[in-house]
């Protein structure tokens, strides 16, 4: 059977999509390439075709959920003011939805705690997700007018992936929803977004 000439490239990316939803459910040291092989259709044996080990499919299906998460952040972006953009994007993130659904998630909240036993080349793709992210918020701040974007930026991420975090594991359900919902308030009242 005769392959397209892009087929290599969309069975990579198709695996790819599997591992980064699989990583953030699971974490890397519990991804297992047999079973993500398989529900892509493929063989184990056929892995060794796409990466030359499992800490470069590691770091190739990190990268593939922080592209997935810029994504989203541009799709926010467009939707109106940097102020609506912001607002939304926090409601989005410190949420009971993101809270419940790690596998769609952030990658920084799903994985901040797998970072210290993993490879240099997987840190530094997490180091470089986090910035991107931090970035792209300081920029929305910046666009509405305040002052030190960049210091306000770290410190909203770091409150948003901090709660999220928190809340998911707490075991009392109420505490988790009232975690979520008091932060996001707190967030958004921070930067002057508060309803």
């Amino acid at each position: 059977m005769r392959y397209s000439e892009t087929h290599k490239d969309e069975t990579r990316e198709r695996v790819l999509k599997l591992a980064a939803k699989a990583l953030r459910e699971k974490g890397p040291d519990r991804l297992a390439v047999a079973e993500i092989m398989q529900s892509a259709g493929l063989t184990h044996g056929g892995f060794y075709a796409h990466f030359a080990s499992k800490d470069a499919f590691l770091e190739a299906a990190l990268k593939e959920t922080f592209a997935q998460s810029a994504q989203k952040l541009k799709r926010f972006a467009a939707k109106g003011t940097p102020r609506e953009a912001l607002s939304a994007y926090i409601d989005f993130y410190v949420s009971r939805s993101h809270r419940d659904h790690p596998a769609e998630g952030c990658p920084i909240v799903a994985l901040n705690s797998d970072l210290p036993r993993q490879s240099k080349a997987f840190r530094a793709a997490f180091d470089a997700g986090v910035k991107n992210l931090v970035d792209a918020i300081g920029r929305w701040i910046a666009a509405i007018g305040l002052e030190d974007p960049e210091k306000r930026a770290v410190s909203v991420v770091s409150a948003m992936v901090g709660a999220v975090a928190l809340s998911r594991t707490v075991s009392d359900r109420k505490f988790s929803d009232d975690l979520i919902s008091t932060a996001n308030i707190g967030i958004k009242a921070q930067l002057g977004l508060a309803a």
